[in-house]
């Protein structure tokens, strides 16, 4: 078993990145003042709600009439007016995108937990499909000094092989597996888009400590 933290660890850890949520939500709240947003598909639902922060973002853009969860997790919230159990790097046939397109897609804290770069490709080009007006993804960035899945400050600089051999040396084999986590930095994004050729889309920073801690990626469709 991974290396267990003390409650109180994971308790302050959680007011940080609910501190910061609280500042993504501002932003993404911002963009989208202007749209008349009615329906809303959030990818990478988590089935755990024990925490203020988890599912913080969608959780507080409950006014949008009809929420839609795609999750590989069994999501029970009433939340969701329906919950989609499938990997979004799957491929979606033309009737599921006609069914599911929505106004906005937001993802949060997913693209770094889908595996390969290869597989984080293949899901923004799905949340570009099923989008009908924006999308909105936020994630990590590999290069804050804290990697806030680990506890552990700077490792997650070396390259990825290193960083992997140590992770399951030190007893997180969990987070040593490339389908459990790959970080993104900002130029690795920037290559996601480019490769997709999509090119209106802007890139917000949050920032810790004086670091970028996350991106917020934020697509315009058409």
């Amino acid at each position: 078993m991974d290396k267990i933290y003390s409650a109180s660890h994971f308790s302050f850890i959680d007011g940080i990145i609910l501190r910061k949520r609280k500042e993504m939500l501002k932003i993404i709240k911002k963009t989208l003042e202007k749209y008349n947003v009615l329906s809303c598909i959030d990818v990478g639902t988590s089935s755990y709600e024990e925490n203020e922060s988890s599912n913080y973002i969608i959780k507080n853009l409950s006014h949008i009439p009809n929420i839609i969860s795609i999750s590989n997790q069994e999501i029970k919230n009433p939340l969701f007016k329906e919950k989609i159990l499938k990997s979004i790097t799957q491929n979606f046939s033309n009737d599921e995108f006609f069914k599911l397109k929505s106004d906005i897609v937001i993802s949060n804290a997913t693209i770094e937990h889908v595996g390969s770069f290869e597989n984080q490709i293949k899901m923004v080009n799905n949340i570009i499909n099923l989008s009908k007006k924006k999308f909105i993804i936020i994630t990590p960035n590999r290069y804050h000094p804290i990697d806030f899945h680990t506890k552990i400050p700077f490792l997650h600089w070396l390259p990825k092989v290193i960083h992997r051999k140590i992770l399951s040396l030190v007893g997180l084999s969990f987070y040593s597996r490339e389908e459990n986590l790959n970080l993104l930095s900002k130029a690795d994004l920037i290559k996601i888009m480019n490769d997709l050729n999509f090119k209106n889309y802007k890139i917000f920073n949050i920032k810790l400590l004086g670091f970028v801690s996350n991106f917020i990626l934020i697509g315009k469709i058409n």
